[in-house]
């Protein structure tokens, strides 16, 4: 298996842990009864449940694209000691992302995603090349 796509399976499993942060808190939030009720009437995240929510989801959007860049390098044979650095400075980014949105790191959050985001898109681009 190639270095993107050890980190991609990495990064999926990053995505459960958020997933299990983001129902613990929620459901401390609400409470046991309206989390296991169907919620028909939504009820608006905030404070750390909400962080987590939105850090998670946050995660779904990146790892499409990252998702992409992996599999585009891993499948096409292009894996190089430049798209593995790509790779693993992703992977560092989003996990230093869930402590910056959940502690609401100011500006630190939003250059952390900046990071992560151009590594995939310097993935992207060395596809290409």
């Amino acid at each position: 298996m190639t270095p993107e796509l050890t980190v991609l399976t990495l990064a999926g499993l990053l995505q459960v842990l958020q997933f299990i942060l983001y129902s613990a808190t929620a459901q401390r939030a609400v409470g046991k009864t309206y989390a296991l009720s169907p919620r028909d009437t939504p009820r608006e995240l905030s404070g750390t449940a909400g962080r987590a929510q939105r850090a998670m989801n946050n995660h779904y959007e990146a790892l499409i694209l990252f998702g992409i860049a992996a599999l585009v390098i891993g499948v096409s044979g292009q894996s190089t000691g430049f798209t593995a650095t790509c790779a693993w400075v992703y992977l560092i980014a989003r996990v230093l992302y869930v402590p910056a949105y959940l502690l609401g790191w100011v500006p630190w959050r939003s250059l952390i995603w900046m990071v992560g985001l151009g590594a995939t898109i310097l993935m992207l681009i060395a596809a290409l090349i």
